[in-house]
């Protein structure tokens, strides 16, 4: 008895909802019967008293309005997003500005300053300055086509990988193309182009290293000097006990700034990378 009351109770809830679904049903879909409407998912429950009395409700859905576009484009975006730093540091100009500036910091001497965030952000919009005609290209030939569907996805991600591809190669050694080409058993090819990205991409890293750190060294040369010659002052005015990083750092700051340090590096920086 206590749950047919209770059953009772929803039928009396339910009644109001029912007839506002079936009375507002026919006039919305006061039209004639096509292959279309047709063909709409219905999903149809009946609610059953004791005494015999059923109330059908129906819910239509029209599945043809759903795609799998725009979930796959979400999926692509959230993966690229999460690689995204993975894809910066390893086929973009990025390695070789933020060790190269690294270098600078320490062979100043200041170990803090510029903090690591300020390095890491300049380093960024380096690497945004030096690769836009690569970023432009990429937007052009396959996120511009993709997103009006001239192309497939497999079309476009061909396209993004060529531009990065060749700004790779224009920036590799070729004694590093050829260590990963023996070790991949790879013989011989009629162009770079040919080669796959497992073996351009570690070349591009390690030449990029090389090329950090060449600079680098040519960086520390006037540092190194200014050190020895402190160090060789102190000596002789038999200040063994005070450090000469002490006394040169400032004077190593005022070489830097005399030179127009920042100006120097970013230009021959910028400058290293062939277009």
């Amino acid at each position: 008895m206590k749950y047919a009351k209770l059953r009772k109770l929803i039928l009396l809830l339910l009644i109001p909802l029912a007839l506002t679904v079936i009375f507002s049903g026919s006039y919305t879909n006061a039209t004639a019967v096509t292959p279309e409407t047709e063909a709409e998912e219905g999903l149809d429950e009946a609610i059953t008293d004791d005494e015999g009395l059923s109330v059908g409700l129906t819910l239509n859905s029209n599945s043809d309005d759903t795609t799998l576009s725009g979930t796959l484009q979400i999926l692509l975006v959230i993966t690229v997003i999460s690689l995204a730093p993975s894809i910066l540091v390893m086929v973009t100009s990025f390695t070789r500005i933020v060790v190269v500036l690294s270098f600078t910091r320490q062979a100043i001497g200041t170990q803090s300053s510029p903090p690591n965030n300020v390095l890491i952000g300049l380093s960024l919009f380096l690497t945004l300055f030096i690769m836009s005609p690569v970023f432009l290209q990429i937007k052009e030939e396959a996120i511009d086509p993709l997103s009006a569907n001239e192309i497939t996805q497999e079309e476009a991600i061909d396209k993004c990988v060529d531009p990065l591809k060749t700004f790779m190669l224009e920036q590799v050694r070729q004694e590093d193309l050829r260590l990963f080409m023996d070790i991949a058993k790879v013989d011989t090819v009629e162009s770079a182009d040919e080669l796959s990205l497992t073996i351009v991409i570690p070349a591009f890293i390690i030449s990029e290293l090389r090329a950090a750190f060449i600079i680098g060294f040519l960086i520390y040369i006037p540092f190194i000097v200014i050190d020895m010659v402190v160090a060789s002052v102190l000596m002789s005015m038999g200040m063994m006990m005070l450090p000469p990083t002490t006394i040169s750092m400032p004077f190593k700051i005022l070489l830097f700034i005399l030179a127009d340090g920042w100006n120097l590096v970013i230009g021959e920086l910028v400058n290293s990378f062939s277009f």
